[in-house]
């Protein structure tokens, strides 16, 4: 039989205020409802009522617990773990009292290299020890000629005699390795850096226009969850970070530089990196990989519509179909970068974000890239990078080895405990378990 005309109209009813009221009457259960339908033998006007009733309350119900989730998983990934913690403090410790851990890096004969354009030169911003070491050591083991590999790590004034103690301790030699704290580039100490003065509005913006993330979740009764959880992760310390913005300083960070691959420190290296250098960028600035097309529909479907607002009259002038890119592994054309405006035309744009109260968009430095590196991208093979290990479980262990660099983008970071267990693995295995800081800080495999 059709289903009677009266059940449509009462289920495509708008809500009222009324109905999100909880009520004592509403069954909780399948089983409930047809108790109760059987008891009462309503007509089907009733039974639509009622019938609407129960989807309402398990819908709030769902919602709310689809917040929390996001909310906890917020704060799982925001904050610094203990473990992680426990290695900076036991490394400083280290560098106060060992002298094996304050060696100059690299050593003073190997100085050279650093602004040898004959050598593979890589750069990390991170800082995050752990995380570091795991980048370091996959891209040295997998190098076919490790010799010819110079590894630049930057970090903050913080985290330097961690960082500088870790490979101090842990050489990973033939490859040459350089730490070297922000403050110590004579480009910062220079006036005025821009970076520094986005970080600063981006800072104060963010404050007066998101709140925090319980006020997120309190004033949120009628958006979807998931877009309460792109406002949480708005709040993620990462975005706040200079190791994420310290990439569009390249050029002037190594003046005689003609070349670097910038790597993110939540990836991992599972082949040999050196083959990025016999790619022709074709005169463009920025090797990276399209994230519009792939088996993997929900990672690889971003479009610039993805990341912009195409609503706002400045982002308009963009076509919203245009495919996007990745950060995380990306070849730059130092040389070719010099000659163009990119620097400037990012912080441009991020000045107009601020000024619109973060209406271009909401988070991260990939949305003024794709502007700021707008018909400079080259585009390379996926194999270079998988992204997406980091904010869901489809990717199959099998199908993330035979990648050349997996990254774990998304809040579950592989250092932490709410990491795929079943992607952790090929993180893990560049950790040596048996280490006296690790042991010592309780870092455990799984």
């Amino acid at each position: 039989l059709k289903v009677p005309e009266v059940i449509y109209q009462i289920l495509d009813e708008a809500i009222s205020e009324e109905e999100v009221e909880p009520k004592s009457d509403i069954p909780q259960t399948l089983h409930d409802f047809m108790a109760d339908i059987k008891q009462t033998t309503p007509d089907a006007k009733a039974f639509a009522l009622k019938l609407r009733q129960m989807v309402l309350l398990l819908e709030q119900r769902t919602r709310k617990a689809k917040i929390q989730e996001y909310l906890y998983r917020h704060v799982a990934s925001s904050s610094i773990p203990k473990h992680l913690h426990c290695l900076a403090l036991m490394l400083a410790n280290e560098h106060s009292n060992n002298a094996a851990a304050r060696l100059q890096l690299p050593s003073a004969d190997l100085v050279p290299t650093l602004v040898d354009n004959s050598y593979f030169h890589f750069v990390l911003a991170s800082d995050n020890v752990l995380a570091a070491s795991v980048v370091a050591k996959s891209l040295i083991k997998n190098a076919l000629r490790p010799q010819k590999f110079v590894l630049h790590i930057i970090t903050d004034r913080k985290t330097y005699a961690p960082m500088q103690a870790w490979f101090s301790l842990h050489p990973l030699a033939p490859a040459v390795i350089e730490v070297k704290a922000l403050h110590q580039f004579d480009w910062l100490s220079k006036g005025k850096v821009p970076v520094l003065e986005a970080m600063e509005k981006d800072q104060r913006v963010r404050s007066k226009f998101r709140g925090g993330s319980s006020a997120i979740v309190a004033k949120n009764n009628t958006e979807k969850p998931q877009v309460i959880a792109a406002k949480l992760q708005a709040l993620s310390p990462k975005y706040n970070s200079l190791m994420n913005h310290i990439r569009i300083h390249l050029p002037e960070l190594f003046p005689s530089l003609n070349k670097v691959v910038f790597l993110d420190d939540d990836i991992v290296i599972q082949t040999d990196l050196s083959a990025l250098w016999d790619i022709d960028m074709n005169g463009k600035v920025n090797g990276a990989v399209e994230t519009c097309r792939g088996e993997d529909s929900f990672v690889m479907s971003k479009r610039f519509k993805s990341y912009l607002n195409f609503s706002h009259p400045l982002i308009a002038n963009f076509d919203p179909n245009e495919c996007a890119w990745a950060y995380g592994m990306n070849i730059f054309d130092l040389e070719a970068w010099r000659k163009t405006n990119i620097t400037l035309t990012y912080y441009h744009w991020l000045e107009q974000n601020l000024k619109s109260d973060l209406s271009l968009w909401q988070l991260g430095t990939l949305p003024p890239g794709l502007i700021a590196f707008h018909g400079q991208v080259h585009v390379i093979g996926p194999f270079w990078h998988m992204l997406g290990l980091g904010y869901q479980d489809n990717t199959t262990l099998s199908d993330a080895e035979t990648a050349g660099v997996i990254h774990f983008n998304g809040r579950a970071k592989p250092w932490l405990d709410i990491a795929f267990p079943q992607l952790r693995p090929l993180w893990a295995k560049y950790i040596d378990f048996s280490d006296k800081f690790i042991k010592g800080c309780h870092i455990r495999a799984s």
